[in-house]
C-alpha cells in the first residue's frame, strides 16, 4: 500500500467533512487507490499526469483527484482535491494549472 499526502484544498476539504458515512465512503476510496493507484481515471489536457476517481453517496457524485509521484522511498499518493463534482474540474484547473 502506497503512502499518501494531502494537498491543502483536499485536506481543507477531508477537515471540514462532519458526514460520517461520507467520510467513511472517503476512506474506503482512498484505500481503494492507494492499493491500486492505476484505479481512478487518467485525466488529459491541462489534467495530464492526474487521476480522477468517482464515489457516489446518496445519490450524490463526488470525485477525488490524485496524482502519483516518486520520491527517494518510492512511489507515493497525492491526493490534490477531492469534493461534489459540481465545479470540481474548474476548481481542479485553477489549482492545479498555478
Amino acid at each position: 500500500m502506497l503512502p499518501i499526502l494531502y494537498l491543502p484544498p483536499a485536506k481543507k476539504y477531508f477537515k471540514k467533512l462532519v458526514e460520517k458515512p461520507l467520510k467513511d465512503t472517503y476512506h474506503k476510496a482512498i484505500l481503494e487507490i492507494r492499493t491500486d493507484p492505476s484505479i481512478g481515471e487518467m485525466k488529459t489536457g491541462d489534467l495530464t499526469g492526474v487521476f480522477g476517481y468517482d464515489i457516489y453517496y446518496r445519490g450524490t457524485n463526488y470525485e477525488i483527484a490524485y496524482r502519483i509521484e516518486e520520491n527517494a522511498d518510492g512511489e507515493l499518493v497525492v491526493v490534490i482535491l477531492a469534493c461534489t463534482r459540481e465545479n470540481f474540474y474548474e476548481e481542479l484547473k485553477r489549482y492545479y494549472t498555478r
